[in-house]
C-alpha cells in the first residue's frame, strides 16, 4: 500500500501544481492547487510542502508556473523573468539545498538558448526539466530504500526523527524508504517515531505514513528517545537530511543532533539517508550551512493555542547539524558511504 502522491503536475506548460497540504495531516487529507508562483512560494514557506527533495521539485514546477505569463515581450524578457522567478523562490526557505540545486538546474537548462529559441520552446524545455527532476527523485528514493534495507535486522527497533518519507519526496521517501523496502522484503521490525517538536512532523506525518503501510510504529515525545534506547528497544537510527557538507556534517530537523549523541552514548548506529542532490560539496563542513529561524509563535502558540507567557523570548531554529563523526554511514542512491569522510563522499559522488 502506498500513500497518496505528495505533489503532481497537471497539464502542459499552462498547467498547475497539485500538492498535499501537509499542514492539515493527519486529520485531513486535502490537496492544494498552486497556479501562481506566489502560491508555490507560500506552500514551501508555510510547510504545506516540506522535505528537501519535495521542496526542490515544487520549486522546479514553480518556475514553470512563473513563466506562464511574461510581463513583456522582446529579446531578453524571458531570461529576465526567469531570473526574477528563480530569485523569488530562493527566498522561501534557506537550509534545504535541494531548493537551490533544482533552481540552478532549471536556469541552466535554458542557458545559451534564449537567443535562438522562442519563449514557447524555452517554456516547454523548463517543463521537461521539472518533470525530469521529479522522475529522477522517484528512482533515487527507491534505490536508497534498496541499498539501506539490509541495515535493518529481523526483530529490531528502528528510531527515526521528523519525516523523511513519501511526504518529503516525490514518493517513497529517504529514511522511510529504507523501512518500506525492508518490510516489502518480509522483514519484521518496529519503528519508534519521535514526535519532532515544535511542529510535530513525526507525530503528524511519519506515524501516519507508517500506519498507512502497516508497519508497527510507536510514537514517542522527543525527550523519551534516551529512555527507549536505555531499555534496549532501539538497535538502529535512520534519519533524513536537508543539506550535507563535503565532510559529511548533516543538517536535519532540529533535535536530530541530540538523537545522534544519544545513539552514540548507547552504542547504536546512526545512519542518514539522502539523495546525491542533498550534498553541498561547496561547503567544507557544517559550520557553513545556513540555519533557518522560524516564527516564535510556532513555539508559544503551537497549533493555535497559547502555551507560553506573552512576551517571552523564543529561539526557534528549524534545523541543527550532526557532525560526521556521529554518523555511521550515509545511504545514497549511488551506494552506502561508510566511513563518513570527505574522500569517501567525493569518490562515491564523482
Amino acid at each position: 500500500m502506498s500513500t497518496p502522491r505528495t505533489l503532481e503536475w497537471h497539464g502542459e506548460t499552462d498547467g498547475y501544481l497539485r500538492l498535499i497540504d501537509q499542514t492539515l495531516l493527519p486529520n485531513q487529507l486535502e490537496y492544494r492547487d498552486c497556479r501562481t508562483v506566489e502560491e508555490v512560494w507560500e506552500a514551501i514557506r508555510s510547510l504545506r510542502v516540506r522535505g528537501a527533495p519535495a521542496i526542490g521539485i515544487a520549486a522546479a514546477f514553480g518556475v514553470v508556473i512563473g513563466l506562464q505569463r511574461l510581463p513583456e515581450r522582446g529579446r531578453g524578457a524571458f531570461q529576465q523573468r526567469l531570473r526574477e522567478v528563480s530569485g523569488y523562490l530562493r527566498t522561501s526557505r534557506p537550509t534545504a539545498v535541494n531548493l537551490f540545486w533544482a533552481l540552478d538546474r532549471m536556469e541552466s537548462c535554458v542557458t545559451g538558448r534564449t537567443e535562438t529559441q522562442s519563449p514557447e520552446q524555452l517554456h516547454r524545455r523548463l517543463l521537461q526539466e521539472a518533470r525530469a527532476i521529479h522522475d529522477e527523485d522517484l528512482a533515487m528514493c527507491r534505490r536508497i530504500g534498496e541499498i539501506g534495507a539490509a541495515l535493518i535486522g529481523p526483530g529490531q527497533g528502528v528510531l527515526t526523527h521528523c519525516n523523511a518519507g513519501a511526504l518529503a519526496t516525490s514518493d517513497y521517501g529517504t529514511a522511510l524508504a529504507v523501512m518500506f523496502v525492508a518490510r516489502e522484503q518480509g522483514r519484521e521490525f518496529s519503528v519508534f517515531a519521535d514526535e519532532t517538536r515544535p511542529l510535530l512532523q513525526g507525530a503528524r506525518l511519519t506515524a501516519w505514513e507508517l500506519q498507512q503501510r502497516g508497519i508497527p510504529c510507536t510514537l514517542i515525545c522527543d525527550n523519551m528517545a534516551a529512555q527507549v534506547m536505555k531499555e534496549g528497544k532501539v538497535q538502529l537510527v535512520v534519519v533524513g537530511a536537508d543539506r550535507i557538507a563535503a565532510n559529511g556534517d548533516t543538517a536535519n530537523k532540529i533535535g536530530t543532533y541530540g538523537v545522534a549523541l544519544l545513539a552514540q552514548a548507547h552504542g547504536i548506529p546512526f545512519y542518514v539517508a539522502a539523495p546525491s542532490s542533498t550534498f553541498d560539496l561547496s561547503l567544507a563542513n557544517g559550520d557553513g550551512i545556513p540555519i533557518e529561524q522560524r516564527d516564535p509563535r510556532e513555539v508559544t502558540h503551537g497549533f493555535g493555542r497559547q502555551t507560553a507567557p506573552e512576551g517571552i523570548a523564543v529561539y526557534n531554529p528549524a534545523f541543527d547539524v550532526t557532525p560526521a563523526r556521529l554518523i555511521a554511514g550515509i545511504i545514497t542512491e549511488k551506494g552506502l558511504i561508510r566511513p563518513v569522510e570527505e574522500a569517501a563522499i567525493r569518490a562515491l559522488l564523482g
